[in-house]
């Protein structure tokens, strides 16, 4: 999935990697493609620890994992990353989710149960103020439910924000006509990922193969 997204990158955009599944992308991009990663705890220019590399226990990303600066790279405090992310500065920001509506809707902060702890995080600014939203989740919940829904049930993190859905079943583009499934893992019939997804989906004519 983030060799996926990873893929899908602009060349030399400015790029916000949300806490959790999307941290991994940073392993995946090619550094002569000239993307500059961002964390909202004030990092602008940061790439994966290599194999075998030392990590510095001063430099991590949001979700605490440890990562290395590249050339050119800032640090900076919280007012500063938070008015890149708010100031439209972002040309990108992938996020994970708990749902995502037909809309484009995303709910990506607190489930609402008794037991969870809401971590808003940053998540609201990057939504509303990157250019592009890309999201990063499975398919499915813990109990076999959809992710994707014709209306989001868990509080909201931004309304039609959501460019393209990456999931471990298929690469999903929210269009104002609906949601088109420009991709599918392998093996996978366009019917059976219907009854997975809980709202009508387009297959694109020229559907790609996505290998798992």
């Amino acid at each position: 999935m983030a060799q996926l997204v990873a893929a899908d990158i602009d060349p030399n955009a400015y790029v916000n990697l949300g806490i959790g599944m999307p941290t991994l992308v940073a392993d995946c991009l090619d550094p002569s493609r000239g993307i500059v990663l961002h964390s909202e705890n004030g990092i602008l220019g940061m790439r994966g620890l290599e194999a075998g590399e030392e990590p510095d226990p001063d430099l991590m990303n949001a979700t605490k994992d440890p990562v290395m600066l590249t050339p050119g790279a800032s640090i900076t405090d919280h007012v500063v990353s938070f008015s890149m992310m708010r100031g439209g500065h972002l040309d990108l920001t992938i996020l994970g989710a708990f749902q995502v509506s037909g809309r484009g809707d995303l709910a990506n902060w607190d489930t609402g149960q008794a037991d969870s702890i809401p971590a808003v995080g940053g998540a609201m600014d990057l939504a509303a103020g990157a250019r592009k939203v890309f999201v990063m989740m499975q398919h499915q919940d813990k109990d076999g439910a959809p992710k994707i829904v014709p209306e989001c049930t868990y509080p909201l993190t931004g309304a039609g924000v959501v460019d393209r859905i990456y999931t471990d079943l298929a690469v999903v583009d929210v269009q104002p006509g609906g949601l088109l499934v420009r991709g599918m893992v392998r093996g996978l019939a366009f019917e059976q990922l219907q009854l997975r997804t809980g709202v009508p989906l387009r297959r694109a004519d020229d559907c790609a193969v996505l290998e798992p």
